[in-house]
């Protein structure tokens, strides 16, 4: 078996499609068809059924494809691995982070990298926290520059860069904001659970830090919209629609109010996620040596 027919029997499997695979191996689609053909006939069996428009794998493609995956991460590791000797610091560097990472963090890191290292190629995929540390633990991403997980990752590296206290925050024109006692003296946890809140999607590392500080006292949240956008929480608290939990850095915006919630502290921690048993190239090991400094 060559190592193109296997990568391509991959791409075709996770796009579900010989067209969207020959477009994101950059060939026609006669010839993704091919390579699966002669990788067939090579095993001697059948890897695809097509049904109609779609494609399913069948038993022996199902037998293949996690085995082909440790195959391609094997060579990748590899390859970086002989790359790491020269010393050279180029190539492409895919990493995943979070919106608001990106937007809050991370600017002046990449500012500071892209001068100081301009032959590699930053290939940035933004994505939810949880979404990115799948994609390392995956061998999809080399890292990710994310919300640490509220509990170990197997076969995961975490590294601490920053901590982000989180804040209860209101909008001006809601409710809990027209009483005075509550801004002034602050409000119990079950006083402001009366109310409903906008929060994180479930499952999130941020939505489990959240629940967990009100489980504390015994208070499930009655969620009316979750998203995990918090530029756009941010919004909808600012125009009345409900509380949350927002971090510190997002505030100054004199349109939400600040609350003091007993008992309340919620904090995460935000910094790098790389697999533990896969070779860094020089590029992402530049990166994570930048951003602890």
């Amino acid at each position: 078996m060559d190592t193109l027919s296997i990568r391509t029997f991959v791409t075709v499997t996770d796009a579900r499609s010989f067209s969207k695979a020959a477009d994101l191996l950059y060939l026609t689609q006669p010839a993704v068809s091919k390579r699966i053909a002669a990788l067939e006939d090579e095993l001697g069996s059948r890897l695809f059924d097509r049904i109609g428009r779609k494609i399913v794998l069948t038993e022996a493609g199902k037998e293949l494809y996690p085995r082909a995956k440790r195959i391609l991460l094997e060579l990748d590791d590899s390859r970086r691995a002989i790359v790491n000797l020269s010393g050279n610091i180029s190539g492409r560097l895919s990493f995943g982070t979070s919106h608001h990472i990106g937007l809050h963090r991370l600017p002046p890191v990449l500012s500071r990298y892209s001068k100081d290292f301009p032959a590699v190629d930053l290939d940035i995929r933004f994505l939810d926290s949880e979404t990115a540390c799948s994609a390392v633990e995956h061998g999809e991403l080399e890292i990710a520059i994310v919300t640490m997980p509220t509990s170990a990752m197997q076969n995961l590296v975490i590294i601490p860069v920053w901590n982000d206290p989180l804040c209860v925050v209101v909008g001006r024109d809601h409710p809990i904001a027209a009483d005075p006692d509550n801004t002034d003296q602050g409000i119990s946890p079950s006083a402001i659970a009366q109310y409903p809140v906008i929060l994180p999607g479930a499952n999130t590392f941020t939505r489990e830090i959240i629940d967990a500080e009100f489980r504390k006292f015994g208070i499930s949240l009655r969620v009316k919209l979750a998203t995990n956008y918090l530029e756009t929480i941010k919004m909808l608290v600012s125009i009345g629609l409900g509380w949350s939990v927002l971090p510190k850095s997002m505030l100054g915006d004199q349109d939400l109010i600040l609350l003091q919630v007993e008992g309340i502290q919620p904090e995460r921690s935000l910094g790098v996620v790389q697999h533990a048993n896969r070779t860094l190239s020089n590029a992402a090991r530049e990166m994570i040596a930048l951003l602890t400094s």
